[in-house]
């Protein structure tokens, strides 16, 4: 079988997830990945040997280069000057999440795609865990009847960096982790978080740290299920893998558990000095970026938009907003 030659390029790589996500391009049979850029010069340097892309100049050096789509991996800070930089110029951008920092970044993002013709998705790789498209699957179904509740974690390694600096992240790990979840419960349920309440812990589980570590949301959705999720970076350097994302959801014939990272082998390793979980079977971060690459091939539309990255991102920042006022916040 041929393929539509697809050429990609990376605006940004500062985002731990552009190495998973160029490495799984790289395999793709009709996927030539054109270069990179990043303001950062030694982090560009590197990043471009360790993967063998070429490093362009300037972000318009890699934008003239006759691309079809950009993938946007930069600090949280940045997607808003690089989306709109991109826009018009290619047919496609990929944005890393979460899609900004404030509700006015994201739309304009929004509208400048919308004005440019232009198809904006946004990485949520959570939607494609074979555990969480079987979930959805049998909530469709009605397996469990009415949904009560969803008892939900997203907890992680701290990552340091530029994470932890407010002007560039926006936010800690509240900010980091809420979107994932948020986005799969809209996607299950069709339906709008309406009110949250938070506690949030600043420097809590890291002393100095500057930002929040922790956090743990209550809220209600459009439908009248109940949710909670707990949000950290609680997962210490000895831990077997970076984190985990789990879903417990309660309805009227049952309850059915997730747990979305669950395919792996257990290794204790001397060289590594430490005992670890290594993955097996599907790579979701490939299952994401093989959906944007048939997105752009088909002509298709985005099957997680900018407007989903929004709705996503506010249920965060309401988050931040209810635990300084110390009470629930309506969206």
């Amino acid at each position: 079988m041929t393929h539509q030659l697809v050429r990609i390029g990376f605006l940004g790589i500062a985002h731990l997830h552009s190495a998973s996500y160029v490495q799984s391009l790289l395999t793709m049979r009709g996927v030539e990945v054109v270069g990179m850029w990043d303001h950062n010069d030694a982090i560009a340097a590197e990043w471009s040997s360790q993967y063998g892309v070429p490093r362009f100049a300037s972000a318009d050096a890699l934008l003239n280069a006759e691309l079809d789509a950009v993938v946007v991996c930069s600090e949280n800070a940045h997607h808003r000057p690089l989306v709109e930089q991109a826009a018009g110029r290619v047919k496609a951008i990929l944005c890393e999440k979460p899609i900004a920092t404030t509700v006015a970044d994201a739309q304009a993002m929004i509208d400048r795609c919308a004005a440019t013709n232009t198809k904006l998705q946004i990485a949520f790789p959570v939607r494609f865990a074979p555990t969480v498209i079987e979930l959805k699957r049998q909530l469709d179904a009605g397996l469990l009847g009415e949904v009560f509740t969803v008892n939900c974690t997203n907890h992680g390694s701290m990552p340091g960096g530029w994470f932890t600096v407010p002007e560039l992240a926006g936010g800690g790990a509240v900010l980091d982790h809420t979107v994932h979840v948020i986005d799969v419960l809209r996607w299950f349920f069709n339906a709008e978080v309406t009110e949250v309440y938070a506690e949030i812990g600043d420097s809590l589980l890291h002393p100095g740290l500057g930002i929040d570590d922790a956090g743990l949301l209550s809220f209600t959705l459009s439908n009248g299920v109940y949710g909670t999720l707990d949000t950290s970076w609680s997962r210490p350097p000895s831990y077997t893998i970076w984190g985990d994302v789990k879903l417990e959801i309660l309805g009227e014939r049952g309850v059915i558990y997730a747990d979305t990272l669950h395919q792996y082998i257990t290794v204790a390793s001397n060289a590594a000095g430490k005992t670890r979980w290594i993955g097996y079977g599907s790579n979701i971060d490939r299952g994401l970026m093989t959906d944007f690459v048939e997105m752009i091939r088909t002509g298709g539309e985005p099957s997680i938009t900018g407007e989903d990255g929004l709705r996503a991102m506010q249920v965060a920042l309401a988050a931040y907003e209810s635990a300084r006022r110390g009470e629930p916040v309506r969206l």
